[in-house]
């Protein structure tokens, strides 16, 4: 059976695609004048926790950026007459986002949903779409006016974006938090979140590096995105920038390094509890792709480290040395 690791890997370079292109999304909140202070808040909030949480778990997950925007630019008040600063809303610079949640309702949200490409005008004004994909590849989602369940409304659609990205479990944790309970009705509503190829394939993405540790074949990483070897080896190139098994050799390697670095533990242990079979083998793959042996690695880390502390250390001790006491 064919592995997908670093034995088909070949001279391959590193796995970047997802890192580069997925590293950060933008998020754009368009509002106008009655806008939901709730819903708005709440979803920068749950963007806020998404990163919090992702960050905790691993360093190369998605990151959001949010911005507050409206159709000319500067103050715009909500429905309980606060005043919010904004940056206009440029149609030149809307592929900019990769996505747009339009809140307020009425002809100034019509009109920034008309300006996005993405939202169509209903007859009573109201943006029509919930969620919609452009052209340009921008996400558009309609936040209601305030109302009661505007909260409700507004964090289901933050997490229809952290479900795709994250997964439904970080989505899950973020709904508790910002609204006790209401993951048991959120979860059932986002369950068909995440059902499209490119889904499918950013999920078999993560589902490799969290197993990278264990033998995993192309077999298994098709069957675990529900796609035929063959389209999954065309699509996981297409959407990653690399094949599954440059992928997996990469979180191989990552996992390697900081083993290298953070323990004292054999080469040849690192190796099996990496994935990388045995020291020999290991030793081949760094030395093809770095010139070092994994050895030099841990050694050049350590003089770094050292380095940093020799200089670090008495600067703190001079600082202290210096420092006025009062007994």
């Amino acid at each position: 059976m064919t592995h997908a690791g670093m034995e088909q890997s070949g001279a391959g370079g590193l796995a970047s695609g997802d890192r580069a292109s997925r590293a950060s999304c933008v998020v754009g909140i368009v509002l106008s004048e009655g806008f939901s202070l709730l819903g708005a808040g709440i979803v920068a909030e749950a963007f806020q926790l998404a990163n919090e949480l992702s960050a905790s778990a691993r360093g190369d997950s998605v990151r959001y950026s949010v911005r507050l925007l409206s159709l000319h630019g500067g103050s715009v008040t909500c429905s309980s007459s606060v005043q919010v600063w904004t940056d206009e809303l440029d149609a030149r610079a809307q592929h900019a986002f990769d996505a747009l949640f339009i809140s307020g309702g009425g002809a100034d949200a019509a009109r920034a949903g008309r300006m996005s490409g993405a939202v169509a005008s209903s007859p009573d004004g109201k943006s029509a779409p919930a969620c919609v994909t452009t052209a340009r590849t921008t996400l558009v989602f309609d936040l209601p006016a305030a109302q009661a369940d505007d909260r409700f409304e507004a964090v289901k659609s933050a997490l229809t974006l952290v479900v795709r990205d994250h997964g439904i479990d970080v989505a899950r944790e973020i709904a508790e938090r910002l609204m006790p309970g209401s993951s048991a009705k959120l979860m059932p509503l986002l369950g068909s979140v995440g059902t499209t190829v490119v889904d499918k394939v950013r999920r078999c993405a993560q589902w490799l590096r969290e197993n990278c540790d264990r033998p995993i074949s192309v077999s298994d990483a098709a069957q675990e995105a529900a796609m035929s070897e063959r389209n999954f080896l065309r699509r996981f190139r297409l959407e990653m920038g690399s094949t599954p098994s440059e992928y997996l050799l990469q979180a191989r390697l990552d996992m390697t390094c900081r083993l290298l670095a953070g323990t004292e533990l054999p080469v040849d242990k690192i190796a099996r509890r990496s994935g990388m079979g045995n020291g020999d083998h290991l030793a081949k793959i760094f030395r093809k792709r770095w010139s070092i042996s994994p050895t030099e690695y841990r050694l050049r880390v350590r003089r770094e480290r050292d380095a940093l502390t020799a200089v670090a250390v008495p600067a703190a001790m001079s600082e202290i040395e210096t420092r006025d006491f009062v007994f």
